[in-house]
């Protein structure tokens, strides 16, 4: 019976001690829930929309291009470092496309109040953003979630919607004529916004059609 207890304090009091080294998780998944470092420059990013948001509005240009620029460059490195050091994660991989999307939202809303592009591009791509949610969220609400995978024709819509983006920030901010590369570009992101929400959108009513089914 000594022996049995003795045991048992020794072996409680190594999980003690264990426990507090670094990187041990007692809990399992415990690591899973810890902030990155990719993570955190998610969180910064994010922390710049009402930054931008205000250089934009107050005719701040060269600010919002330069913030504009660092969002990006922390985009790049984030993703980098997750992919590089094995740091991904399921917060990491909401947070990350919901960064990207809350910075180009935000630009091209401030950027229509603005006058700096037709608004009907703006109404056009926030309009795609809140449609595939709403299918998400209808999903939901009726117990049958489905996962919106980007497929390769979001993927060029978001690299349309960002050089766009971009090339108005610098052309306000420098001053040059963006014509006509500014036409090309929101001709791209007219064809891949309305390509990708209608293929995102016959995903989600082939899913929950499925289900029905079953």
């Amino acid at each position: 019976m000594a022996r049995m207890a003795l045991g048992a304090i020794l072996c409680r009091y190594q999980r003690v001690q264990a426990s507090k080294r670094p990187g041990f998780e007692v809990r399992p998944g415990a690591g899973k829930r810890r902030v990155s470092i990719p993570n955190i420059i998610t969180l910064g990013r994010i922390m710049l929309v009402p930054i931008i948001v205000w250089a934009i509005v107050s005719s701040q240009m060269e600010v919002a291009f330069a913030v504009f620029l660092i969002a990006g460059i922390s985009d790049a490195v984030d993703g980098f470092l997750a992919k590089r050091f094995n740091m991904t994660s399921e917060l990491g991989a909401l947070l990350d496309p919901l960064a990207d999307k809350a910075l180009l939202v935000s630009i091209y809303m401030s950027l229509g109040i603005w006058g700096a592009i037709p608004r009907w591009i703006v109404i056009l791509v926030v309009s795609r953003d809140i449609m595939i949610v709403a299918a998400v969220i209808v999903s939901w609400l009726f117990d049958r979630p489905v996962e919106m995978k980007p497929s390769k024709v979001s993927k060029l819509n978001t690299v349309a919607q960002v050089a766009f983006a971009a090339l108005v920030l610098a052309a306000l901010a420098f001053g040059f004529k963006p014509a006509p590369y500014d036409i090309i570009l929101m001709g791209l992101v007219t064809i891949f916004t309305l390509s990708s929400v209608s293929l995102y959108l016959v995903e989600w009513v082939r899913h929950m059609s499925t289900i029905e089914a079953k």
